[in-house]
């Protein structure tokens, strides 16, 4: 029996869209090598198919292992922590490739990586607390803001302006969470409201980024 049906159900259609995106996003744009794309798609294909691993995992926490006790949830809560990490190194990486010379946006992939390892000790430190995940994706997701809305400013393509939206909107999943904002705490209270809104954020930054993709086309 599922012990949070709402959040766990939410958080694992979370893990199949972000699974689907992710295989889709792998097919977009030029696949000559010579095109900087070719660099930026890897990192998005990371960033979605992470996210889409923490949504699993996520999900059987809550649903299949509620104690904190047992050893599905000492085994796969660090596991949820550790791909919102990557997600945030997948964003970063994915942002400068965008953005950025080839160059300098290899200095940023690999900055990200080392963060992501100082982000592992310090969530291994501090017992895997949900806080220390977002505090290390806030800043990768503003620096993704920033690229999607600076490209919608330099093209005004209408893909770069959604983009900019699902991660705003991303902010406000963050915060109805945050603040406990339940549409009804006994069937679907606020993480998994949280989910509902992340899934229509995740579909409004797949677009940006497939529109990044096929314009580098």
């Amino acid at each position: 029996m599922i012990a949070e049906p709402d959040v766990a159900l939410t958080d694992w259609g979370l893990a199949v869209e972000c699974a689907v995106l992710a295989r889709s996003i792998a097919g977009v744009g030029p696949r000559e090598r010579r095109a900087p794309a070719v660099a930026a798609r890897p990192w998005l294909v990371l960033f979605f198919a992470s996210t889409a691993v923490a949504g699993a995992t996520g999900g059987a926490v809550h649903g299949l292992f509620p104690d904190a006790a047992s050893l599905g949830q000492r085994v796969l809560w660090p596991v949820t922590l550790l791909a919102i990490g990557v997600t945030a190194w997948g964003a970063w990486a994915a942002g400068g490739y965008l953005a950025l010379r080839p160059a300098a946006a290899g200095i940023v992939a690999r900055l990200a990586g080392v963060a992501f390892v100082v982000y592992a000790v310090i969530a291994w430190r501090a017992g895997f607390a949900f806080a220390v995940a977002i505090a290390d994706y806030l800043p990768a997701a503003v620096f993704l803001l920033v690229v999607f809305a600076r490209r919608y400013v330099v093209t005004r393509d209408r893909g770069f302006l959604l983009g900019a939206a699902g991660i705003a909107l991303t902010f406000a999943a963050a915060a109805v969470q945050h603040e406990g904002i339940d549409l009804d705490r006994a069937h679907f209270d606020h993480n998994a409201l949280y989910h509902v809104i992340q899934a229509v954020a995740l579909y409004l930054i797949y677009r940006g980024a497939v529109r990044a993709l096929a314009l580098a086309a």
